[in-house]
């Protein structure tokens, strides 16, 4: 039995790997049809259940109620997918305003399916954000009428309207504004088996963590924790090349106070009003790759270009291969240094890219660029000019490019046009108090047109102190350069592995700063931004930088090696956030992903991979221990194995709370629970990778320290791929985080 049921779980793991690469070729109906719900795959999970109940069973592992219900809760799981494989209903219903009810919808294979009920559109409406023109939430109003009985409902993003086991969720609706396309899921008995699979698992991994007699707590009881040590922090070459002064000829900008003062004045950008100020940090950032340029400030680079452009045009911000390109794009005035926008094609400058060896994503980068500077060199960039209309209230915002509004007063479009314009003379004749003057006049413009929908200026405020505060390139590169200091000490000086406490305190105040930084960055983003800051890639990844830190607090005095994990951990996720960086938007979110189950489920996963990285570096470092073949190093390795084992329980249980969490996520946003998208699949491989590390009693292989150092390195790859390679190869619809 013990052989059926784990190896029926090792066949699993290659198939749903190889199904997610098959999808990406042959698209994802395929994958469902010929692999996911094939019945061959579907007697291969009935077959693990199977036997790894009996295999339970035989070991009377009902006596051990906490690990019991763990596998059980599982089982019950698998038990509700089968169901709802089996007579669970999905499909679609497209209702019209004022139309014949509808008793029947066409289900996802596309046949039709009747009713028991008829149902009509009442209303469909669709809401903004205040003062912009982001969807914050899709409502239809629908009415039910089931044998003369009539009931109303509503249908929204993340709230469902349920009638006689029929759910409803807001899927799409009409351009015209007059129509809602609703999905419908019938399965009252696959969803209920499910969700009880769900809490008996998250009761269970409470008991788990509190009997006495389980593993965890065994480990915990270890003789070789009971040792205590501490790490010592080296900082030299804290960030020094990041840090260095670019002695480089700086073009033509305005002085700081000035362009600061451009920086305070609100901006329609990206779908919400903020500060100038954050357009500019963006602007520098997909230009020229950080906040600064040659010194210079976000707002200096902006008005430079607005102000300067003569001198602005000649500075390199386009990465390209090939002097004849370069020559070719010369000679037509084309060269992306550019002479003059209003001349360049893209058709020549992409022919000339192509010829000369640049790829698809240098072609994509270049034109990206090349009309973001286009775009605000004519003005259209910067909607700064508020109009609030008399007859409805509503704030539109123009900019220098755009038509007038109708009706609006003659004075004001006035002002609108000319008022850049004076700005632009008053500092080509240096009158910076003149010109400071103008831009403290535009700002009691808008204040006065838009009061209704601007920021507080708290809020405003904030979002200025968090640009200003990131220092995320420089802690990066000395959390890196500390790890790896720390790391390479650890393992080749034993002395040092066993003294050093003589600087806990630095290591105290150095951990606490970076944490206090962290915090106040994901405070003040959250707060800015309105939601919890766990949406995309950027976030996740500051996120698991703040958890690392907090680990290493945690645990720095049972775990030695916390310090140089933590900020390994710490500077790794900085820095490939900073991989984003060119595009870190602080944005509204979209209406499906505003439900606090996504902050909870994005977070509890996020936990789980920094405690596997964790392991991952644990096991390097017990391989180069045993690299060194010291006979002092046999305990150190064993010790880090009792660590790791440690770390691997709540890491593999607040994975699996987390991918069940986003099935009741998902399941109340579009009506399924599970739907074999490739992100959910590599989270699941993960979980099955990573689970088999816990059966030390029925797999003994893992009680060999170098077997499972090993492991752990290996199996981080499963993490790598879920959280990159889905997102830049895969893709799927959890692509964008």
């Amino acid at each position: 039995m013990k052989y059926l049921s784990f190896g029926s779980v090792v066949l699993v793991i290659p198939i749903l790997a190889g199904a997610t690469v098959l999808e990406k070729i042959y698209g994802t109906a395929f994958a469902l049809e010929h692999i996911y719900t094939a019945l061959p795959m579907l007697l291969l999970w009935a077959a693990t259940a199977f036997f790894s109940l009996l295999y339970l069973l035989h070991r009377k592992m009902y006596k051990r109620p906490a690990v019991f219900g763990l596998h059980l809760s599982f089982l019950l799981i698998i038990a509700g997918a089968g169901i709802t494989h089996r007579s669970g209903v999905q499909g679609r219903i497209h209702l019209r305003q004022d139309e014949t009810p509808s008793g029947t919808f066409t289900r996802s294979d596309g046949k039709l399916e009747q009713l028991p009920f008829s149902v009509a559109l009442k209303e469909f409406r669709l809401e903004y954000y205040t003062g912009t023109s982001a969807p914050a939430d899709y409502i239809s109003t629908i009415t039910i009428d089931d044998g003369g009985r009539r009931h109303e409902g509503s249908v929204s993003m993340n709230r469902i309207f349920a009638y006689r086991h029929y759910r409803f969720y807001q899927s799409g609706y009409d351009a015209d504004g007059k129509g809602s396309t609703l999905s419908i899921s019938h399965d009252p008995c696959g969803i209920a088996v499910t969700y009880t699979g769900y809490a008996w698992l998250l009761l269970s991994i409470i008991a788990f963590f509190f009997d006495r007699h389980s593993t965890f707590r065994r480990l915990l009881s270890h003789p070789s924790l009971q040792r205590t040590g501490i790490i010592v922090l080296l900082l030299c070459g804290w960030a020094a090349p990041s840090l260095a002064a670019d002695t480089r000829t700086v073009p033509p900008a305005l002085p700081r106070e000035t362009a600061e003062r451009f920086g305070e004045l609100y901006i329609y950008y990206n779908d919400r009003i903020c500060p100038l100020q954050t357009l500019a940090r963006d602007f520098t950032l997909k230009l020229y790759g950080k906040s600064r340029y040659k010194g210079l400030t976000p707002e200096q680079v902006l008005t430079g270009w607005l102000f300067f452009y003569d001198d602005w045009k000649h500075e390199p911000f386009l990465k390209i291969k090939g002097e004849e390109v370069r020559r070719m794009l010369d000679i037509t005035g084309q060269y992306a240094r550019l002479t003059d926008f209003t001349d360049v094609t893209g058709y020549k400058l992409e022919e000339g890219l192509r010829r000369t060896g640049n790829d698809r994503r240098d072609i994509d980068a270049a034109n990206e660029k090349f009309n973001l500077a286009s775009m605000l060199c004519t003005g259209s960039l910067l909607k700064i000019y508020p109009y609030c209309y008399p007859e409805t209230g509503e704030v539109v915002w123009y900019s220098l490019a755009d038509r007038p509004a109708e009706n609006m007063p003659y004075d004001q479009w006035l002002f609108i046009r000319g008022s850049m314009d004076l700005a632009a003379e008053k500092i080509a004749l240096q009158d910076y108090k003149g010109a400071a003057d103008l831009l403290g006049k535009i700002k009691k413009y808008q204040s006065g047109e838009a009061r209704t929908v601007i920021p507080s200026d708290i809020r405003f405020k904030a979002e200025k102190i968090y640009h200003r505060s990131n220092i995320n390139r420089p802690l990066a590169m000395g959390c890196l350069t500390a790890g790896m200091l720390l790391f390479l000490l650890f393992c080749t000086v034993p002395a040092f592995r066993q003294n050093g406490n003589r600087w806990f305190c630095l290591l105290d105040i150095l951990l606490g700063g970076i944490f206090v930084y962290l915090t106040g960055q994901l405070v003040l983003r959250g707060y800015v931004s309105g939601h919890i800051p766990l949406s995309n890639g950027f976030e996740t990844m500051q996120f698991i930088a703040w958890c690392s830190i907090l680990f290493s607090l945690g645990g720095k005095r049972r775990f030695r090696m916390a310090l140089p994990f933590g900020f390994l951990v710490c500077g790794v996720s900085l820095l490939v956030s900073m991989m984003g960086e060119s595009s870190p938007r602080i944005t509204r979110l979209m209406p499906v992903l505003q439900s606090p189950l996504l902050s909870i489920h994005v977070s509890v996963i996020m936990i789980a991979y920094t405690l596997l990285a964790f392991t991952m570096l644990n096991g390097i470092t017990a391989l180069v221990l045993r690299w060194n073949r010291k006979r002092e190093n046999l305990r150190e390795i064993e010790y880090l194995q009792t660590v790791s084992r440690i770390i691997l329980y709540p890491a593999v249980f607040l994975l699996a709370a987390g991918i069940f969490i986003g099935a009741v996520w998902a399941n109340v946003s579009w009506g399924r629970y599970w739907g074999w998208d490739p992100k959910e699949v590599w989270a699941l491989i993960t979980l099955l990778v990573y689970s088999g590390a816990l059966h030390t009693e029925s797999l003994p292989l893992f009680r060999r320290p170098v077997f499972f150092h090993l492991f752990c390195i290996f199996a981080f790859f499963t993490v790598l791929i879920t959280y990159f390679g889905v997102n830049f190869i895969l893709g799927g619809m959890h692509s964008y985080a």
